[in-house]
């Protein structure tokens, strides 16, 4: 029976010997990866100075295609216009000759150097959770996705929903784990960009002219950021800036 105690309690002391002990530095990088989430507006649509163009699919009605910066918005958001602020969506109008799955490509913009407006891509800070927006429908049987670009290059498809409803309505969907949102290499952090919303009509329903209204392009996302020896050595513009600086020495 003595014998039997002893070995329990031998193997017991072999057990806590080798479990490692949680060192201070340990204790500091759980602290330090502690999540910070954060509701961030990609684009309230407020100022036409942050550009979106609007494409239609084959059989898109060019009479029809259009799309401005209304003074409109969800009273869910704002009972009234705050003092000081003039509140905007972007409302889209169009029509197509046919039914079926027509689409709009609904892409953010920029002027190049000749002035033309050209496709660019919304960065999203930290590691995004989720993407909601707000849009007005008409009770029409269409849909809505996104598209984001991994650092891979890889576009993902996520559906933010339908818009068979009557006014506005909030849409979100959650950013699946499989789409990579960091790598093994520094930097580790590899955000994802928002290249374009796509509106998609349904063949059972028609197409002829109809509105739509887009708000507050929302993403809730982790801003929280390891630190480490060294860190900066693995920002592009540090190093960039570092390079030039010993360049002209």
């Amino acid at each position: 029976m003595k014998q039997g105690i002893r070995l329990f309690v031998c193997a017991v002391a072999l057990l806590l010997v080798s479990i490692p002990p949680v060192t201070a530095q340990m204790r500091q990088t759980r602290q330090l990866r502690r999540p910070l989430i954060n509701s961030v507006v990609l684009d309230d649509f407020d100022s036409p100075d942050n550009q979106w163009i609007v494409r239609g699919s084959r059989f898109i009605n060019e009479d029809f295609l259009e799309w401005e910066w209304v003074r409109a918005w969800p009273e869910a958001l704002y009972r009234q216009e705050p003092e000081g602020r003039t509140l905007r969506a972007l409302g889209l109008r169009a029509a197509f000759n046919r039914i079926g799955y027509n689409f709009l490509e609904i892409i953010p913009a920029e002027e190049n150097d000749e002035g033309e407006l050209v496709p660019r891509a919304i960065p999203i800070p930290g590691t995004a959770q989720s993407i909601d927006l707000w849009v007005w429908g008409s009770n029409r049987n269409y849909y809505i996705d996104v598209q984001l670009r991994d650092h891979r290059g890889l576009v993902h498809t996520l559906r933010l929903g339908d818009i068979n409803f009557r006014g506005w309505s909030n849409l979100f969907v959650d950013i699946p784990t499989w789409i990579p949102q960091d790598s093994i290499f520094v930097p580790q952090r590899q955000g994802l960009e928002l290249i374009k919303l796509v509106l998609w009509t349904r063949p059972q329903e028609r197409v002829n002219e109809f509105f739509v209204y887009l708000d507050e392009l929302r993403v809730v996302t982790n801003l929280a950021e390891d630190y480490w020896d060294g860190e900066q050595l693995a920002d592009p513009e540090q190093v960039q800036e570092l390079w030039n600086e010993a360049r002209g020495m």
